[in-house]
């Protein structure tokens, strides 16, 4: 179930992304901060190679880029919150942001032998949604088809 969140005409809009994915919520949260597992499974459509550096702790930075056909998509930004298993934050910025700091939060919340992964992105401009949408269902649809061998250590 993915939502599009927005107040009033003149406030950023919020995109929230889930997915149950069998895997454990701590096995799910360790693929978010390990480069290698990042540069498997953060690959939306259209992205044929994705390469990943973090400093994983609060305040650490983190880099990935996305390389599609004819150009290659920097995204960066600084790890605020990271509780693991349970929830991690993050700054979030890019050209798609047009060069604005977003807030990501990604929740895992077991549910059985499932851990459902909720994607929570705040203060995207106009205009951003739906190509976050995208971008975050189809990295979660790879998440998922890697499940727990997600994180290759």
């Amino acid at each position: 179930m993915n939502t599009v969140l927005k107040t009033d005409a003149a406030a950023p809009s919020t995109v929230v992304v889930r997915r149950k994915i069998p895997a454990s919520a701590a096995e799910l949260f360790d693929a978010w901060l390990d480069p290698q597992a990042l540069a498997i499974w953060m690959r939306p459509t259209g992205i044929r190679r994705t390469t990943a550096t973090t400093d994983a702790r609060v305040g650490g930075r983190y880099e990935i880029l996305m390389e599609g056909d004819q150009t290659t998509h920097p995204h960066h930004g600084v790890y605020r919150l990271i509780d693991r298993p349970r929830r991690l934050v993050f700054t979030w910025i890019s050209k798609a942001t047009e060069g604005r700091e977003t807030l990501v939060t990604v929740d895992f919340q077991p549910h059985g032998d499932l851990t459902e992964v909720v994607i929570t992105h705040e203060r995207l401009p106009d205009g951003a949604s739906a190509s976050h949408t995208e971008g975050w269902t189809s990295a979660l649809a790879r998440l998922a088809d890697r499940g727990a061998s997600a994180n290759p250590a």
